[in-house]
Formats: structure tokens, C-alpha cells, sequence
């Protein structure tokens, strides 16, 4: 595997490369993310894997700071799976050499909801970085997972809007034996937290059996959904029942005709945030 750090390095490995097969992540790996390489692995060649924490989608009060930086350890997981031909490494001043003054906005109605209205910037700062790592790669092919699905929306649309000749793929959420979405921020859980935090998923399956069981009333199901985790010490910043194909709400007649649904949550256990959804 060869490990670049700038873009001039990266465009001479990939040089006359045509179905180059893109993996963007910021680091600190694990088994959901080495499941997007081999996924990109079917689907193209060479696969370029990306490692950068993105200072712009991360708020005043976030994590960026102490976001876990493992670079090392990152490349020998990579070296093990072989599954990556190029990792491209950039720092700060490589990829931002001057103020980011053209940045990639997303419409209101998609990229101002649930993630976006807890997080503020949060999806400019993500197209934004996505779009100027996609110019340096100029991947045929990009992998995502469906753990952060309004991102995956967001990205899509994006590459339509702009008519990149990129094809986003989905990689299905990889969890824990526990059911766990797994997620570099899970090691800032303690052991306490640790054994509680796969409730966050069970409280999605509840609310689709209480749907499947005929429950139409999703403002209800959502409500009861919160009560759950918050009587268990979870804040929660929301659970939402919504349309798969846009992310906006369905109403009672578009539920009773079966219209694909997906819930999504976003909750603090103790000082970390967890985010996981579940196609209905």
C-alpha cells in the first residue's frame, strides 16, 4: 500500500487510472470501515482510502480536538486487510491552503433537518470536503455507510446536482454482537455506558414492531420512543420517524399504504453522542 500526502503525490500513483474506487474516512478504523474497503474492492481498481479530520463540519463545542487521531495504527489495519492500493493522508494546510471561501451549501429542506438543525454547518462542512476530495481523486466509484444516512442522502444528491461521474454505494451499518452501530466515538463511552448503549438500537426495533404491528400515529411512536431512553439517563436530540426517499414526514394515509420509512436518532449517553437509524 502506498501512503501519500499530497495531492500531487496522489495524482501521479492514480495517473491513468480509470476505475479508481474511492473510501473517504477520518481515521481511527474499525471493522464498519474496513467492510467499506472490501465493498469498494468489488466495484473497482485500484481503492483509494482517505484519512482527515475535517476541522470545517465540526461545531464550536464539538469533538474536533480530541477526535481520535490514530494514523499509525490505521495504516497497519489497512497493510493487514490489503484491500487498499493508495491512502492518501493530507494535513490541514493540503487540502485548506487558503481560507475555504467557496463552500458546498445544501438545500434547507435536507441539510437543515434533524443532523443539520442539531448541528448547524454540520452538512456544508461534509459536502464541502467530500466534493474537494472527490476532485482529488476522481473516483469512478465512492463507498459510504448507512450509519450516517442523511450524509449518504446528502452526498447523493450532491453528485446529481453537480453531475459527477461518481456512483455512491451503501455499505449496511456494521454493529456489535450487542447491536451496537460500531463508530470511532464509541471508545468515549465508559464501561457502564458501554453495556446501555446498544439500548439506542433496540428502541428503534420496538418502535418498528409497534408500526408493523399497526400503529399509525408516528408522532405518538416518536414521543414514546424518547420517554423510553430518557427514563433509562439518555438525552435525547431526536428520534424521527420519516420518508426514506426524502427524509421528510409521512403522512398517516402515505404509512397506512406503506410507503418506505426510515427512523433515525440522535442521543447523548452521558459525554457522547450517538447517532443510528433503521430502514421500516
Amino acid at each position: 500500500m502506498k501512503v501519500v500526502h499530497t495531492i500531487e503525490d496522489l495524482r501521479d500513483q492514480l495517473r491513468g487510472q480509470l476505475r479508481v474506487s474511492f473510501v473517504p474516512t477520518m481515521g481511527n478504523l474499525h471493522r464498519g470501515h474496513l467492510a467499506l474497503m472490501k465493498l469498494a474492492r468489488q466495484h473497482g481498481d485500484p481503492v483509494v482510502a482517505s484519512i482527515f479530520v475535517n476541522r470545517m463540519q465540526f461545531g464550536p463545542n464539538e469533538d474536533f480536538d480530541r477526535y481520535p487521531r490514530t494514523l499509525q495504527s490505521d495504516i497497519e489495519k489497512l497493510e493487514r486487510e490489503r484491500d487498499v492500493y493508495v491512502l492518501f493522508a493530507p494535513d490541514e494546510r493540503e487540502l485548506y491552503p487558503e481560507p475555504q471561501n467557496y463552500r458546498v451549501q445544501p438545500p434547507q429542506e435536507l441539510g437543515d433537518i434533524l443532523e443539520g438543525e442539531c448541528r448547524p454547518g454540520f452538512f456544508t462542512g461534509v459536502s464541502t470536503v467530500v466534493l474537494k476530495l472527490f476532485s482529488c481523486v476522481q473516483p469512478r466509484v465512492a463507498v459510504f455507510g448507512k450509519k450516517d444516512y442523511q450524509q449518504l442522502m446528502v452526498i447523493r444528491n450532491m453528485c446529481r446536482q453537480f453531475q459527477l461521474p461518481v456512483e455512491i454505494l451503501a455499505h449496511e451499518t456494521v454493529r456489535d454482537d450487542q447491536g451496537l452501530a460500531l463508530s470511532s466515538r464509541n471508545q468515549y463511552l465508559q464501561p457502564g455506558e458501554r453495556a446501555e448503549a446498544p439500548q439506542l438500537q433496540a428502541t428503534l426495533r420496538e418502535l418498528q414492531a409497534r408500526l408493523h404491528g399497526g400503529q399509525r400515529d408516528t408522532a405518538k411512536l416518536e414521543a414514546d420512543a424518547i420517554a423510553r431512553l430518557a427514563a433509562r439517563g439518555w438525552s435525547v436530540d431526536y428520534i424521527a420517524v420519516r420518508r426514506q426517499r426524502d427524509l421528510h414526514k409521512a403522512a398517516a394515509d402515505e404509512v397506512a399504504a406503506g410507503e418506505p420509512l426510515v427512523v433515525l436518532a440522535a442521543a447523548r449517553l452521558g459525554a457522547t453522542r450517538l447517532i443510528d437509524n433503521l430502514e421500516l
